[in-house]
């Protein structure tokens, strides 16, 4: 005589289970469908309110994932998912600085008194929301400052490989700058720089220049931002 199973109801599962473990995989099962980017902030009342448990099984639970390398806590903040492919980010950066920065240098030239306007509204809003940092914000901004002075570049295959560019990046991090906040006040800076080689009707390769080094800064501040948590982790 043969037996009968029933599975268990995902109520009757989760009954099974601890709230911290229930947790656990919430938040785990996102992480590695991509719904959790790099970067993604983890905000503990947002996420117990989502499984209708107190923020004391999340905050455990986003504690064992620490212990696993896909979360990590960063000063001012807090809790988010770590980025988990960093050659790809390396990769997509170098590649982002070679075509972007050509794409910023053919465009210079097409750019309008309108085009530089609203680049530089955009970046007074980018320096006004340094105060109450949001590193997602920030980025969205970032983009759109960035295409002010890209999307006029004549070379449509170039404008198809920055596109891609973003578009891989926006795949493997929420925000460069919620590893590395610190590092916004110095590419706000460097914003206003570029506009003004591109007004001043600076030399291409000089335009290029400042582009490529305004990318490949952001880059060097998440690698070194990288090895020093490492090197903490080594050498508790």
């Amino acid at each position: 005589m043969s037996a009968t199973t029933t599975a268990a109801s995902p109520a009757a599962a989760a009954a099974s289970i601890s709230k911290s473990e229930l947790a656990y995989r919430h938040i785990r099962a996102r992480i590695e469908d991509g719904r959790f980017s790099p970067g993604y902030r983890l905000v503990l009342g947002q996420l117990a309110g989502e499984l209708g448990i107190s923020v004391v099984p999340v905050r455990e639970a986003i504690r064992r994932l620490e212990a696993e390398d896909l979360v990590e806590f960063e000063k001012n903040v807090g809790a988010q998912v770590a980025l988990l492919d960093p050659s790809a980010y390396e990769e997509t950066m170098e590649t982002l600085s070679l075509v972007e920065g050509y794409a910023t240098a053919t465009a210079a030239p097409r750019l309008t008194a309108g085009h530089l306007r609203r680049a530089r509204e955009i970046n007074a809003r980018m320096r006004r929301g340094l105060a109450d940092f949001d590193p997602g914000f920030h980025t969205r901004l970032n983009l759109e400052f960035h295409s002010v002075l890209f999307e006029e570049c004549p070379n449509t295959h170039i404008l198809d490989l920055v596109h891609r560019g973003w578009k891989r990046m926006s795949l493997l991090r929420e925000s460069s700058f919620a590893f590395v906040p610190g590092r916004a006040p110095e590419a706000v800076d460097e914003h206003d720089e570029i506009v003004r080689l591109i007004e001043a009707g600076a030399d291409a390769a000089e335009i290029e220049h400042a582009a490529r080094e305004h990318r490949l800064a952001t880059l060097r501040a998440v690698l070194t931002h990288r090895a020093e948590r490492q090197h903490s982790v080594n050498h508790p």
